[in-house]
């Protein structure tokens, strides 16, 4: 567990909670709603969370999205969540929902919002976690279809925080969601882009310049003047090492996070999708402080990170950088 003395609390900024679906929960969900899956029991599902291409994650990740019907069970996926970010000393959660992808297999939006959300508003009392509800389009969903699933989110009542981008390959532009991006500033929401190695850089620089987002995930990086570029901009950029190594993906090692903390790019350490990619915050944190060699000062800007990158208002951020990890 990544709690070490009097290190800062962190704050999870990248975490899918269809990506935090445990095999167990799984199996209870698509037994109460009647959903046959392809394996015995939650052993032989998890037993298939090794990849050999980010397809075969997605393939799974979808199937098993599938057991998530009811507004109940999202709901009880969302506690799960809560539950496991508490324990790990997580303070604050900035949670993407793949509502557009909910939608497309007939799950009415309410189901989706009201179950996330019922849990959300009530997240500071229950679990002591602040959060925020980012709502994630996969870039090759048409425009007008991607701003008819916003207002359907904004008509159910639901209390987003921001709208992401998910970009996997070059094959579609960011640019084609400038309207949604735009409604979304336009009603006071934050923007965020999460961009796929097999996507490039050029994608990184068209979310960066088309849809103008305040966070990034980038998981090529081999372009320098980007990372200039977040440095300069004191734009958060996202790395979640432990979804990097499950697919296979160029390592964050080989780019030096010594030197990139030094240079000033405000790394930011995420999940994803813990539940697939064996780990949650605190695994991830871990690993890339061990795969680089960092220091104690250096694992200490990486907590703080987390917190100074995230949407909360600033007299938030100051309030929570600095005090200890909760027992």
């Amino acid at each position: 567990m990544f709690k070490e003395g009097n290190m800062s609390p962190y704050a999870e900024l990248h975490v899918h909670i269809e990506g935090t679906l445990e095999p167990e929960l799984t199996f209870a969900l698509a037994k109460r709603n009647s959903v046959e899956l392809p394996y015995a029991d939650p052993a032989e599902l998890r037993s298939h969370f090794t990849y050999q291409s980010v397809q075969d994650f997605v393939e799974l990740y979808r199937a098993s999205a599938a057991v998530l019907t009811t507004e109940q069970d999202f709901a009880e996926l969302t506690t799960a969540y809560l539950t496991k970010a508490q324990s790990i000393g997580i303070v604050h959660a900035e949670i993407s929902c793949d509502l557009a992808r909910h939608m497309a297999r007939g799950i009415a939006p309410e189901a989706v919002l009201n179950g996330i959300g019922s849990v959300l508003k009530d997240s500071q009392t229950s679990h002591g976690v602040s959060t925020g509800l980012v709502l994630n389009f996969p870039v090759d969903l048409p425009v007008d279809a991607a701003v008819a699933v916003y207002d359907q989110a904004k008509a159910a009542g639901a209390d987003i925080t921001a709208v992401e981008v998910c970009v996997s390959s070059p094959d579609a532009s960011p640019k084609d969601l400038v309207p949604l991006f735009g409604r979304a500033r336009a009603d006071g929401l934050h923007t965020v882009a999460h961009v796929g190695a097999a996507a490039g850089d050029d994608m990184t620089w068209e979310c960066l310049h088309a849809l103008k987002v305040g966070r990034v995930g980038a998981a090529a990086l081999t372009d320098r003047n980007l990372l200039y570029y977040l440095a300069d901009y004191s734009i958060p950029l996202t790395m979640s090492p432990l979804s990097t190594k499950a697919l296979h993906v160029a390592s964050e090692a080989d780019l030096s996070v010594a030197r990139l903390l030094e240079e000033e790019v405000a790394i930011v350490v995420t999940s994803d999708a813990p539940a697939y990619f064996g780990g949650y915050l605190d695994a991830n944190m871990a690993a890339l402080v061990a795969d680089n060699g960092l220091t104690e000062q250096q694992a200490e800007a990486l907590a703080r990170n987390t917190i100074a990158g995230s949407f909360l208002p600033e007299s938030a951020k100051s309030a929570l950088i600095g005090q200890p990890v909760p027992a």
